[in-house]
């Protein structure tokens, strides 16, 4: 019986300058990011067999039967899937995904899932590819091949794992590893609430509407990103120095700065949450990704676990995460 190939690559909590990753701000203004991978992990594996390629997607209930690849849609159901199979064809079989964290969550599941695809081909294919050309490829999937618009850390994040501080320009991303102490980092980790408010609305509608803004040169766009580029210069100090109170407050500043990006990126869901979550001690807290609904994540005073009840009594669910200081794996 033929082996199974599985991948897997790791989520991501984006502490400071997302939206700067995002072309045509990324290549004419250049980008900052501060990102952390995290526990939950998107899963594909490949088992090759049969006459034609049965995908399945687990966590959204969908499958999709692919009879040659003429029928691989650039459009339609799992988009990602069929994009993926495109650039890098493998032989009859089933592939099936899943991920631990709830569809729409704004952790970087897409980005995610990219990665995965791309190392599970890669090695039924018999190809060597590095976790870097991992990233690159997982982008040039979501972006190029399936067309949904979006920024790079993502893809970053779960080929590398760990801690990064990204910058984003025309040329090849450049990636610094941030070293941090450990004690802060299990300590930030006991303090942080992640809590998934409810779907968001699709990322790739509010990113297009954002950056059409920022091209037109809209004034309260054009400052918001450039002030969202500074903050994750100084939340990369900020962590290195392990500093809480720094980190909550360019937390609060980051969030801030997101929501002069668009009037739906602050949902009434989200809202309810914030005031319940600050009214039991929370530092500072933002959205997840591009907003508009997803996850929140909040770092709290001295009592997490009121932070945990205040999030549950606010109608949210709690996502654990913990730090996941490895990337994209495939076996």
């Amino acid at each position: 019986m033929t082996a199974s190939i599985r991948a897997s690559a790791p989520l991501r909590l984006d502490f400071a300058g997302g939206w700067t990753d995002v072309p045509p701000f990324s290549t004419e203004e250049g980008g900052v990011v501060v990102n952390a991978a995290i526990s939950p992990r998107m899963h594909v594996e490949f088992l090759p067999g049969g006459r034609d390629i049965l995908i399945a997607a687990g966590d959204l209930g969908l499958e999709h039967r692919v009879t040659s690849a003429a029928a691989l849609a650039p459009e339609g159901p799992l988009a990602l899937h069929q994009a993926a199979l495109r650039m890098l064809p493998p032989p009859p079989g089933t592939l099936r995904t899943r991920g631990e964290a709830p569809p729409g969550s704004g952790l970087g599941s897409s980005g995610a899932l990219d990665v995965a695809l791309v190392a599970a081909l890669a090695r039924v294919r018999g190809e060597a590819m590095s976790p870097i050309e991992c990233a690159d490829l997982g982008w040039r999937l979501e972006v190029i091949e399936a067309g949904h618009p979006g920024g790079r850390q993502d893809q970053y994040a779960a080929a590398l794992g760990g801690f990064l501080h990204l910058r984003f320009s025309e040329g090849p991303v450049q990636v610094e590893r941030l070293e941090l102490d450990p004690a802060f980092t299990a300590d930030l980790a006991r303090r942080l609430v992640v809590c998934y408010t409810g779907r968001s609305r699709v990322s790739g509608e509010t990113i297009t509407r954002v950056m059409g803004r920022f091209a037109r040169r809209a004034p309260a766009v054009v400052a918001a990103l450039a002030e969202l580029r500074q903050v994750a210069t100084e939340m990369a100090d900020a962590l290195r120095q392990s500093s809480l109170e720094q980190v909550a407050a360019l937390l609060r500043r980051n969030w801030a700065c997101q929501q002069r990006l668009d009037p739906g990126m602050r949902t009434a869901e989200m809202a309810i949450l914030e005031e319940a979550m600050y009214g039991v001690g929370a530092m500072g807290g933002k959205a997840a990704g591009a907003g508009a609904g997803g996850c929140m994540f909040f770092l709290m005073g001295d009592d997490p676990d009121a932070g945990r009840r205040a999030a549950t009594g606010a109608g949210a669910t709690i996502v654990e995460a913990g730090w996941s200081p490895t990337g994209v794996e495939a076996c």
